[in-house]
């Protein structure tokens, strides 16, 4: 496990040069942890983790019940909590913690396992939490996001997605609270996030070292400042640190007054129809961003610009991409439409203002209001409303225009399918091919198929069972689970 402690001052958040997007998606994230995280993707040396240490020192202070190990509210404790029910104890603020997941961490370490401690001195079989209930109502920090193992993947995508832990393993049954800010970084030059983790960020930012000199310049004049004398370059950033901490506890207390009018909900709903984003999590987030950046700017209203941030924050890593497009939105695309669904509250407003150029400008007027005419006016009539781009085309190929589609359409067809195949009858189908089975022998045992299970001296444990003849590898947790019944 690693918590970071307050031994050496973190590099201020306010002294990192440049990376604005980074910098606001993770306040945002400050003001409003329901937002959902962040995904950060660039290039290695570019102050990726340096950011993220950053924002802990931040983030306000949290109210737990002492003695409680599951993080606790006294206002509201969990009420399955492990180490309840609480009574009437004592409360404590504390630093929000940050805690790191290390890329090679075992399950044990993430959800829980069995307190070996207490099973040896005192004979009982007790929990002890993982890093997942460190991490509840904190910071969970996953360097390397990419390069952790599937089974892992597995249990933050269970933990983020019900806001609990579940742990059933080593004839210990328990459940607690897990709701953390998931931050994760990564390099695409090392491979890509499964999509049912990358969904489950709310954010992704894009970073990239700087080309101007002078900024470069900077950068390596503050950190070398930073290296030579960590205590004061955090003094001189200290004034700095406590008005932006400022402004996050200001926006957090703004944030239950914005407002998210219908005009801005369309908006949001029609850009993630526009990008084709699969579910309606990317408009949850967008909601909630949106509502954020407006609580951020001290607003009570979320405006245009809001929404069209939080696009640029919420919809990247959603969208279907091919593997070679580059990531990002289509701005030109999102502008567009944001103008067209704008003034969507004033559908009357907007539909007046097309008619004095005439009924064939109705499809530059709006959807609904362009699409009857051409329907009730059949297929010739679809043609004509644009009438400066086809003057041209009408003088040449009038009586032509419904024919020449119809020429290419048998001529292109066959040249690809039946230029080959026209002249040779069809092949039927063969016998399956029959995959001969290759036994080595000491490797595994267990039944057919890639995924099946197997008993191996390396991989996963699946399990312990009592030995039979020699003695193999011991499983000392199960092992000590079966002593400590009989200790005094």
């Amino acid at each position: 496990m690693t918590i970071t402690h307050n031994t050496t001052p973190q590099y201020p958040f306010t002294a990192v040069v440049g990376m604005d997007d980074l910098r606001l998606a993770l306040l945002l994230n400050a003001v409003s942890p329901a937002v959902g995280g962040v995904l950060v993707r660039g290039e290695k040396g570019t102050a990726k983790s340096t950011a993220v240490r950053a924002l802990s020192a931040l983030m306000p202070t949290v109210d737990v019940i002492s003695g409680c190990r599951f993080a606790c509210a006294p206002a509201a404790p969990d009420p399955g909590c492990p180490d309840g029910p609480h009574g009437t104890g004592a409360a404590l603020d504390r630093p929000t913690r940050m805690v790191e997941l290390p890329v090679g961490a075992s399950e044990d370490r993430l959800v829980g396992a069995l307190d070996i401690e207490r099973a040896l001195s005192e004979g009982v079989k007790a929990f002890e939490p993982g890093l997942l209930a460190d991490a509840h109502r904190g910071i969970l920090y996953v360097d390397e996001v990419n390069l952790l193992h599937d089974h892992l993947v597995d249990l933050l995508l269970d933990a983020a997605a019900m806001g609990a832990s579940y742990v059933e393993r080593e004839g210990v049954s328990v459940r607690h609270a897990a709701r953390f800010l998931l931050v994760g970084t990564m390099n695409p030059e090392e491979g890509e996030l499964r999509p049912q983790l990358l969904d489950r960020f709310g954010l992704t930012v894009e970073v990239a070292a700087s080309r101007e000199p002078d900024q470069r310049v900077e950068v390596v004049r503050r950190r070398l400042a930073y290296d030579a004398d960590p205590a004061g370059f955090t003094a001189r950033w200290a004034a700095e640190e406590d008005k932006l901490r400022a402004r996050i506890a200001g926006a957090r207390e703004l944030l239950p007054r914005v407002t998210l009018g219908d005009a801005a909900l369309r908006q949001i709903a029609a850009t993630c129809a526009a990008f084709e984003v699969d579910g309606m999590r990317a408009d949850i987030v967008m909601a909630r961003t949106a509502t954020a950046l407006a609580a951020w700017a001290g607003r009570t209203d979320v405006q245009e610009e809001d929404v069209r941030q939080a696009a640029l924050l919420a919809l990247p890593h959603r969208r279907r991409r091919n593997p070679f497009d580059a990531p990002g939105l289509d701005e030109d695309k999102l502008d567009r439409t944001l103008e067209e669904f704008g003034g969507a509250d004033e559908g009357a407003d907007g539909e007046d203002d097309p008619e004095p150029d005439g009924p064939d400008g109705g499809p530059d007027g709006g959807g609904p209001g362009g699409g009857h005419p051409q329907r009730d006016g059949g297929p010739e009539e679809s043609p004509l409303p644009p009438d400066p781009e086809l003057p041209h085309q009408q003088e040449r190929e009038t009586p032509q225009a419904p024919r020449t589609p119809e020429k290419p359409e048998p001529e292109t067809e066959p040249q690809p399918q039946g230029g080959a195949a026209g002249e040779k009858p069809a092949v039927g189908a063969t016998e399956p091919f029959k995959t001969r089975r290759l036994d080595v022998p000491g490797l595994g045992e267990g039944a057919d198929g890639r995924r099946s299970r197997a008993r191996t001296a390396h991989g996963r444990t699946t399990g312990a069972r009592r030995p039979q003849g020699a003695l193999g590898k011991l499983h000392l947790a199960a092992t000590v689970q079966a002593a400590a019944p009989h200790q005094r």
